[in-house]
């Protein structure tokens, strides 16, 4: 057996080499980092051992309002991005297959995939100027219609969405290139016999895009809930201010401050192990259920 598997890398040498990279970032940024996390039972000494204590950390972190204000948060915005943002690219990617026009086609691709390569820091800087209260895009078209201005940079009833649609914009059109490569995969034999059968275009889409594209939607979504708890560490951290962040304060924002910032490693080391059980319990949760009802999961 370990015969086979060392000749399979020698043969595939290449594609091996090119995995490396990879295999090194997740070891070196999610996999070592696994075995700090027994500093969540352990009170951080700059010289000198740790001290072992147990629960201490995580009973001051569920008894701390900021804490359960951020979680709050975290629930909230999160949610928003999974009920209203994730139809999107499936939507995106339907739209894109029924485009016939080879060259127009690529020209939409290119113009939705292109915000994706953007860092957070210019998607912040291009929508802080759209959404100014004095000469942004959005308040100039509010203008026109006689609207009042909205200052939804710093409006707490705003502001959430605001960073579903910043997402939106960003992510969508990136994320629709699984459910294309799905799509690419069903067999043209099943369309040709719906058109000789007089099915519409809309019905080949509802009885055969959508039910074959149903096994990927399904992963995708289990995966999804994985990072339910992230709520998106960058695009809050560049969008926030004081007058929204008690509305948009997220998880990795509070172990940021208080881990980096506040030098509480301990603390924040406990509040990132809360995040990940609370991750892997959503995954196994939906993929059993979803495996159940479906007969479809992740493995």
């Amino acid at each position: 057996m370990e015969n086979g598997i060392f000749k399979r890398i020698k043969k595939d040498w290449v594609i091996y080499a090119m995995l490396f990279p990879a295999i090194l970032y997740f070891s070196i940024f999610h996999i070592v980092p696994i075995i700090g996390m027994k500093l969540a039972f352990q009170d951080y000494r700059v010289i000198g051992d740790n001290v072992w204590v147990g629960l201490k950390h995580f009973n001051v972190l569920f008894s701390s309002p900021a804490f359960l204000d951020v979680i709050k948060n975290t629930v909230i915005i999160s949610s928003m991005k999974m009920f209203f943002f994730f139809p999107v690219p499936v939507i995106m990617a339907l739209m894109i297959n029924e485009l016939r026009n080879g060259p127009y086609r690529k020209y939409i691709q290119s113009v939705i995939y292109l915000p994706h390569f953007l860092s957070w820091v210019v998607i912040a800087g291009v929508w802080i100027s759209l959404l100014s209260p004095v000469d942004g895009g959005i308040n100039v078209i509010r203008g026109f219609f006689q609207l009042p201005s909205v200052d939804f940079m710093t409006s707490k009833d705003n502001i959430r969405w605001v960073l579903v649609f910043q997402e939106m914009w960003r992510s969508a059109g990136w994320d629709s290139i699984i459910y294309l490569a799905a799509i690419m995969k069903i067999s043209p034999a099943l369309y040709e016999a719906a058109r000789i059968d007089g099915a519409s275009t809309f019905q080949q889409m509802k009885f055969i895009t959508l039910p074959q594209l149903m096994g990927t939607v399904v992963v995708v979504f289990i995966l999804n809930l994985g990072f339910f708890m992230n709520a998106g560490f960058d695009q809050v951290f560049n969008m926030i201010n004081d007058s929204v962040i008690s509305v948009i304060d997220i998880l990795d924002t509070y172990v940021y401050r208080i881990g980096i910032i506040n030098g509480q490693y301990a603390y924040a080391t406990a509040a990132s192990l809360f995040k990940g059980v609370i991750g892997i319990t959503l995954i196994l949760s939906t993929h059993f259920i979803a495996k159940r009802f479906t007969g479809k999961g992740v493995w």
